[in-house]
């Protein structure tokens, strides 16, 4: 991470939350220093660690680390989430419609899929719900990204034992359309005017208007080409998902939490991280974050 990002995370976190200041105790010892418990969580989401492991680095216990790890990805949501994880302004939305005018899809305001984070100590009693068709416990995250691996939705709490379909159906993604609050977007293609956006989606998919997917079979050179752009423009999200889970290691592997259950809620359009609670919850802080910013460490 660089000095400058890390301080400023840190002095950002320190006037939210008291608990990372340095203090003195009863016995008029000083306690713990911002840096080693920053360094102790930061090691533990970028290298997967355990608090076990990070012991020897920031000399602290086992109780403390995992507080720290609570508290920090709870001020992280809480500090950057109306910057760093919200709907598109106007100014967003134009910049997001020229570069996909740019590359032959106008209208087109992102892509959008799933993904599948396994749960390792699920439930016995839930893991008939979350297994998925390989036998792993998991659960499903929904996301829209751009071209820049910004996230501008997130959806996560679903159990892994469904498809992407059903996450669509209980996803808020379309209600702002729904409520008639949706961008207004025009755009031209072959002589007829649409006023709809879309998204750049796989083939599970419904066929509708705000989803173009590719061409199963293509037979002309026409389709060839589209559905090579398609599948290729698509993959905007897959990329989205990767450098997270390569940054961030604790993504990739399973979750190893007992506490924090998803809660059968559906979770806020604005929270990626509503239906989870305490540890569980605090685990996948990092996802709907846009690269320029938590890339960087």
């Amino acid at each position: 991470m660089k000095p400058h990002l890390f301080n400023k995370v840190m002095h950002d976190i320190c006037n939210y939350d008291a608990y990372f200041v340095q203090k003195c105790d009863a016995t008029g010892v000083l306690g713990l220093l911002p840096e080693q418990k920053f360094t102790a969580v930061i090691r533990m989401l970028a290298y997967g660690a355990s608090a076990d492991q990070v012991h020897e680095i920031a000399r602290m216990g086992k109780s403390t680390t995992l507080e720290a790890l609570v508290r920090f990805c709870q001020a992280v949501e809480t500090l950057y989430t109306r910057d760093y994880l919200r709907r598109p302004t106007l100014r967003d939305l134009q910049r997001l419609l020229q570069k996909a005018e740019a590359r032959g899809f106008p209208g087109m305001i992102g892509s959008i899929d799933c993904m599948h984070w396994q749960w390792k100590n699920c439930p016995i009693a839930w893991q008939g719900d979350y297994g998925n068709r390989k036998g792993q416990k998991s659960i499903i995250l929904e996301a829209v990204v751009g071209f820049d691996t910004w996230v501008w939705h997130a959806f996560f709490e679903v159990a892994g034992s469904q498809n992407d379909l059903n996450v669509l159906g209980q996803s808020p993604v379309f209600n702002d359309v729904l409520r008639g609050q949706g961008p207004n977007v025009t755009y031209q293609v072959n002589n007829t005017v649409y006023q709809t956006e879309y998204y750049l989606a796989d083939g599970i998919y419904p066929r509708w208007t705000t989803f173009v997917k590719s061409i199963p079979n293509p037979r002309s050179q026409k389709q060839k080409l589209f559905a090579t752009y398609q599948e290729g423009y698509r993959k905007d999200v897959e990329r989205c998902f990767g450098i997270l889970q390569a940054r961030w290691l604790i993504i990739r592997g399973t979750g190893r939490s007992w506490l924090g259950l998803p809660s059968p809620e559906p979770s806020s359009p604005s929270s990626l991280l509503a239906s989870l609670r305490k540890t569980l919850r605090t685990q996948l802080s990092f996802r709907g974050t846009r690269g320029d910013f938590w890339m960087q460490l």
